[in-house]
């Protein structure tokens, strides 16, 4: 009767126990998929480095058409080109990240791609909110950072950075070598610039000097002309005194 008793006991325990491990898999299944990076130079200020984000496919009726990322501080739109990414995707720079997408994927397929950045900011961690979107509509966002190590039910992928590498330092934006060549003036363009403004000033002091001369020749004439007659009425003034003296 007793062993009876505790085999019941024993057996009922293990149900329980069975019971919640089943509870706590449900409980996780929902954030069981997730979006994830990596980096081929996970350091701080690290330079030409390829980023690879996988993305995990949670729908049972649609696959993922569209991530929509925003970028961390410290990374523009203009410096992140697409590496590699499924057939027929694109990648499209948008004012806070980059949208890439195309043909759906197959139904249960992982959206996985890798983009290149220029340098990597100087930050212990940097995290890139992702939206999926699928094609029947559906979005699953993952753009929940989380602090102090609390969990999270939607985590954006958070990629951790090691120190900067001695002497490294941030690329200034005018160090672009892709830039450089095409913002440079031509040989004859430099050679000509200089003088430009030269001729410019020339051209001005003509126009002002040709201008004091036609100001002065103008001034000139005005005065003899007005000398003119003063003289014409003084020497008439003069004649007709002389005329009314001798009548």
């Amino acid at each position: 009767m007793n062993r009876s008793h505790t085999r019941f006991q024993l057996s009922r325990a293990a149900l329980t126990a069975a019971c919640a491990v089943v509870v706590v898999g449900l409980a996780a299944g929902p954030a069981a998929a997730h979006a994830e990076v990596t980096a081929s130079d996970p350091r701080a200020l690290a330079e030409n480095v390829t980023l690879s984000f996988t993305s995990e496919a949670e729908s049972d009726t649609a696959g993922i058409a569209e991530l929509r990322v925003v970028l961390p501080k410290g990374i523009a739109p203009d410096a992140v080109a697409l590496k590699d990414a499924p057939e027929a995707w694109k990648l499209t720079a948008t004012p806070d990240g980059y949208a890439i997408g195309g043909p759906a994927l197959a139904t249960g397929t992982d959206a996985e791609y890798s983009i290149t950045v220029g340098q990597l900011p100087d930050e212990k961690s940097l995290a890139f909110k992702t939206l999926e979107t699928y094609s029947d509509g559906k979005i699953s966002r993952w753009i929940e950072v989380p602090t102090d190590g609390e969990k999270v039910d939607n985590p954006a992928p958070v990629l951790k950075l090691k120190a900067a590498a001695p002497g490294a330092k941030p690329i200034a934006p005018s160090a672009s070598p892709s830039a450089t060549p095409s913002s440079a003036p031509a040989p004859e363009q430099s050679a000509a610039a200089p003088s430009a403004p030269g001729a410019s000033a020339s051209a001005s002091a003509s126009a002002q000097a040709s201008g004091a001369e036609e100001a002065g020749s103008s001034t000139g004439a005005t005065v003899g002309v007005i000398a003119a007659v003063l003289l014409l009425l003084a020497g008439t003034f003069w004649w007709v005194r002389r005329n009314r003296g001798r009548a």
